[in-house]
């Protein structure tokens, strides 16, 4: 079938843009929820998963998420940053599959952050980005 567009083909580096830019955003945001008002419910999760001590496996996994965030958004290092993220949000979901009562996130935002994850792994950083390949 042909496309019904063909001229938005031309735009198709964009996509991994815009889903690189509102990844950052939520990854960023997900890790300043760690340090404020999700912090205890998160410190909880890393005593029953037996991570200890979890004071300082809270503050690395935040600030990994937020520095993913920053990199995401000015596209460096995006694929690195991509595959960190799928890895973290594959967990996430499996750990919300098999626990619901850990998380407490709706298991259709995890599935939506490891897809984008997975795409820009995939496509890489799009348009706008530091590490356009040559």
């Amino acid at each position: 079938m042909l496309n019904p567009f063909p001229d938005f083909l031309m735009y198709s580096m964009l996509g991994p843009f815009i889903l690189r830019i509102v990844i950052g955003l939520i990854f960023i945001d997900l890790g300043f929820l760690k340090f404020r008002g999700e912090k205890e419910g998160w410190l909880a999760s890393f005593e029953t998963l037996g991570l200890r001590p979890a004071d300082l496996f809270l503050s690395i996994y935040a600030l990994l998420q937020m520095i993913g965030g920053a990199l995401l958004l000015i596209g460096l290092w995006t694929q690195v940053a991509a595959l960190v993220f799928v890895i973290f949000s594959g967990i996430e979901l499996y750990v919300e599959w098999q626990a619901r009562e850990i998380l407490k996130r709706d298991i259709v935002f995890y599935i939506l952050i490891f897809t984008i994850s997975l795409s820009l792994l995939l496509t890489g950083a799009g348009a706008y980005a530091i590490d356009i390949p040559l």
